[in-house]
């Protein structure tokens, strides 16, 4: 038996075998079957090991093609589908435009009010983009500064690396921006509605304007609110101009209102507080009569003198302007403070009410700037706060020179040549009610800086309105500043702050660094290139 069930055992080991391996196969050809077909592309269309053909390389870019072609009609059908529903936008507002009347100024919806339909949204927005009250903003960091304009230019804050102070030409998306903008206010001006407050027995008021009689214009853009523009239109010589504002609450652009300004009887009391600086203040006076005296004439001139050192030079050089007499000086015998000066010139008006410009004696500022001074403050509602272009130290600036350029040739706006003073808040133009109401400088301030930041810390918190944006009429003159050890440790460090701002740009300020390294350079070249000469 047991010889006999030897064979059988092995034959039975043999079938086992042949099952598993019948099983096996199964198991493969399964796999195989069930297996996703892999990607044509992929398949190397030569024998295996050979290099990459033709063909392979031509049928993947085919592919590629194949896939932005359809990512590209994908676009354009989601392109078309946005345009429609903004086709669709546009037109529910010109209905609902139709329907009711655009109330401009008032009747506006209410902040906490969510808003019924588009167009009451769109008005939410206008109340919000302090078009009519001043929002009350928390410090001088959360406004949001204008950015002014002409025909030509535009004056910026934020350059970055590449953009300057004074852009010229405008670039194209901009420049189409801002030609969208001044043409609907053209056509607001010569076609005015009942709103616009134009009267038929003014022809001034109907006389047609063009693009050619725009003067100015600012705007800003609210990351949750939109695009407000205001803009200037004035007639050759003349007083009046047009004021349309105009607002973009990121859709179709909307007229907020137009209204007329007449600044031939706006004074303006220039206020400038000063201790000592006789040669400054003969140069200050210069500028002054250029301006002021032979062009614009409807100023008035108040120098508060602290002190009786360079008093006597300060009076002959104000008796000296004969056919001017609209002046005050004002002594006083007292330490200086900026503060102190300007609040004695505002409560020395003994008129009424007044447009103030507060001034440093080493600021030169043009005929156009007193105009948009005029224009960009009124009593009870708003305050400008122009921002200075503040010069550098010509003797940096222009080293290559023998002589620094006269200071009418230094009157640019480009990087190397000044810088647009965003932290200062000294030279501001307000009314006089509007001072006193807000409670004016912090008197207890003594020497330099601070009182104006407190003072405009004080608008920012109040419901008037605060225009900040840079002007291209106003200039700060470099001067060797002097940081006392009297001031205050805050005082102290935003002195010197200001002093290393005020020298020279970054890259004049580098090559003064890297002077010694770039002489010694200059050597070896002329070293080697005399060199090859003897040889």
């Amino acid at each position: 038996m047991p010889r006999r069930g030897l064979p059988l055992q092995g034959r039975v080991r043999w079938l086992f075998l042949g099952l598993f391996l019948l099983l096996v196969l199964l198991l493969f050809a399964y796999l195989l079957e069930c297996t996703p077909p892999a990607d044509v592309s992929l398949i190397l269309p030569g024998p295996v090991g050979e290099p990459y053909g033709k063909e392979y390389y031509q049928a993947l870019l085919q592919e590629q093609e194949e896939r932005h072609l359809n990512r590209a009609a994908s676009l354009k059908r989601q392109i078309a589908q946005l345009k429609q529903e903004l086709q669709e936008m546009s037109e529910k507002l010109k209905v609902l435009q139709e329907k009711k009347e655009l109330p401009g100024v008032p009747g506006l919806a209410d902040k906490d009010q969510e808003p019924g339909d588009l167009l009451e949204y769109l008005h939410s927005q206008i109340d919000k983009a302090e078009v009519n009250t001043g929002a009350r903003l928390p410090s001088e960091y959360a406004l949001v500064p204008f950015e002014s304009f002409t025909s030509s230019k535009v004056y910026q804050l934020e350059m970055g690396l590449t953009r300057h102070p004074e852009e010229k030409p405008v670039r194209k998306d901009r420049r189409d921006e801002l030609v969208e903008v001044i043409e609907a206010a053209l056509d607001i001006i010569n076609n005015p509605d009942e709103e616009d407050g134009v009267e038929d027995d003014v022809p001034m008021q109907r006389q047609t304007y063009t693009d050619g009689h725009f003067t100015e214009g600012l705007y800003r853009t609210e990351r949750d609110k939109g695009t407000l523009y205001e803009l200037f239109f004035a007639k050759e010589d003349s007083s009046s101009f047009r004021h349309v504002t105009l607002f973009r609450p990121f859709g179709p652009l909307m007229k907020v209102r137009s209204t007329s300004v007449e600044t031939s009887g706006m004074i303006i009391n220039i206020i400038v507080p000063l201790a000592g600086r006789a040669e400054t203040f003969s140069q200050f006076l210069q500028n002054f009569r250029e301006v002021c005296i032979q062009h614009d004439r409807r100023v008035h001139l108040t120098v508060v003198y602290f002190g009786q050192e360079g008093l006597q030079e300060v009076t002959s050089s104000l008796e000296k302007m004969s056919s001017f007499s609209n002046y005050t000086l004002i002594p006083v015998d007292e330490e200086f403070s900026r503060g102190r000066g300007l609040d004695i010139g505002a409560h020395a008006w003994k008129k009424g009410d007044v447009l103030m410009f507060f001034c440093d004696v080493d600021i030169h500022f043009t005929l156009e700037f007193l105009n948009t001074c005029r224009l960009h403050a009124a009593p009870n509602k708003k305050v400008f706060y122009p921002v200075v272009f503040s010069l550098y130290n010509p003797a940096i600036v222009y080293g290559n020179l023998e002589l620094a350029p006269p200071v009418e040739l230094q009157l640019i706006h480009k990087k190397d040549a000044g810088f647009w003073r965003d932290f200062g808040f000294g030279m501001t133009c307000q009314y006089r009610s509007d001072f006193l109401n807000i409670g004016g400088f912090d008197l207890e301030v003594k020497g330099w800086g601070v009182e104006d930041v407190h003072l405009y810390r004080k608008y920012l918190r109040s419901d008037v309105i605060v225009i900040r944006t840079p002007v291209s009429g106003l200039f700060h003159l470099w001067h060797e500043k002097q940081c006392a050890d009297e001031l205050t440790p805050e005082q102290y460090r935003m002195c010197i702050q200001s002093k290393a701002m005020n020298e020279a740009s970054h890259s004049h300020l580098g090559m003064l660094v890297f002077r010694e390294e770039i002489e010694a350079h200059l050597r070896k070249q002329a070293f080697k290139t005399q060199s090859k000469t003897e040889d």
